[in-house]
């Protein structure tokens, strides 16, 4: 299964992508969280399902991006692309994969900074090639593994929250995911794109380089478990 976060704050954008991949009783890591080049700029696309129709999705989005006359000035349009590609896969690959017994389940999440965009932008796109727009009131989008990482976003997350705050509630809506199933894993890879900025700074983490990181954290709600406020429950007790 796969595990992929992006968020959009006021400061920025953040992506997170586990790199487990389980076929059934191996288990391989491979990059989720990809970056395409075009002209002078850069943008991630992160995806879940079957990794066949991300890497034909993403060669003919390639393709497409070095065949424009004129380098595209807004991320929107990219994203376009994107799903025209995936609905020129459904039409080559779909019914194969069906009579295999196998879903047309993908899923992406789109972000970046392309030289018209006032801002970073990030994008979620559905299986049939439609995508809707992060906003202030839905500022993240999840894939795959997509409900034991909510809670903690949901009760923490807003547009406002600092970009430092919103890479460290990436990486705890991952470690809730990873502590809850056995197919999302370390490593994982993290993109930031701060306001002012036109590319990401990536960087790739080990399970022994979070570790210490996901310790204070359990400790940290044990402490505040232990310190709970039981008055409400006295007379259960």
């Amino acid at each position: 299964m796969t595990f992929c976060v992006g968020i959009k704050v006021r400061q920025g954008v953040v992506a997170l992508a586990d790199t487990q991949i389980v076929r059934g009783s191996e288990q391989v890591s491979k990059q989720k969280l990809s970056f395409v080049n075009h002209a002078n700029d850069s943008l991630f696309v992160m995806t879940s399902g079957l990794r066949s129709v991300r890497d034909k999705s993403l060669t003919y989005l390639g393709e497409q991006l070095d065949q424009q006359p004129q380098p595209i000035e807004r991320l929107f349009k990219v994203v376009n692309l994107f799903g025209e590609q995936l609905r020129r896969v459904h039409g080559e690959d779909s019914a194969a994969l069906a009579a295999s017994g196998l879903s047309w389940n993908p899923h992406a999440i789109i972000g970046g900074r392309l030289s018209q965009d006032l801002s970073p932008q990030m994008f979620y796109v559905y299986p049939e090639g439609n995508w809707i727009e992060s906003a202030s009131d839905s500022p993240y989008f999840i894939i795959g593994r997509t409900h034991y990482g909510k809670p903690i976003l949901d009760r923490l997350l807003t547009f406002e929250t600092p970009l430092q705050s919103a890479v460290a509630l990436a990486l705890l809506a991952f470690d809730a995911t990873r502590t809850s199933v056995t197919d999302v894993e370390c490593p994982i890879d993290v993109a930031v794109i701060a306001e002012g900025d036109r590319h990401a700074r990536f960087q790739r983490f080990t399970a022994d380089e979070i570790n210490s990181v996901t310790k204070w954290w359990s400790q940290t709600l044990s402490e505040s478990l232990a310190s709970m406020p039981m008055d409400w429950a006295a007379n259960l007790f």
